[in-house]
């Protein structure tokens, strides 16, 4: 997967947004303004995913495309290698899997207005 393929289906999601929050080469994606990825464009190589602590352990042991995320909470957010041994499959399954993390967590009324909003 290349990195606009990792950007076409973060922003595929629904109500999916990008920003250029810290600096001009590292691509936010969020959700309610809830950050659930963040693309390297500088590197253009990798994306940082939100992850289920255990299953982020069984990832990074069984791929080297996987590890923990620089910068971020590393019990919470993956760093995967875009062109790794992590197939294009599992990457949307990683983007997906960070998605859903963030609206689990969504309070009440989040939720309410995240349902609301129709789907493109």
């Amino acid at each position: 997967m290349n990195v606009e393929q990792a950007r076409e289906y973060c922003l595929s999601l629904k109500a999916a947004t990008e920003s250029f929050p810290f600096d001009d080469t590292s691509l936010v994606f969020k959700v309610m303004g809830k950050m659930f990825a963040l693309l390297d464009l500088e590197s253009a190589d990798y994306i940082a995913l939100k992850c289920e602590p255990e299953y982020a352990l069984e990832l990074r042991d069984k791929y080297s495309a996987i590890n923990p995320a620089f910068h971020f909470n590393k019990k919470h957010w993956n760093s995967v290698v875009l062109d790794g041994d992590a197939d294009d499959v599992l990457i949307r399954h990683l983007i997906k899997h960070s998605y859903d993390e963030v609206v689990k967590k969504f309070t009440k009324k989040m939720r309410t207005e995240y349902d609301s909003l129709q789907t493109i």
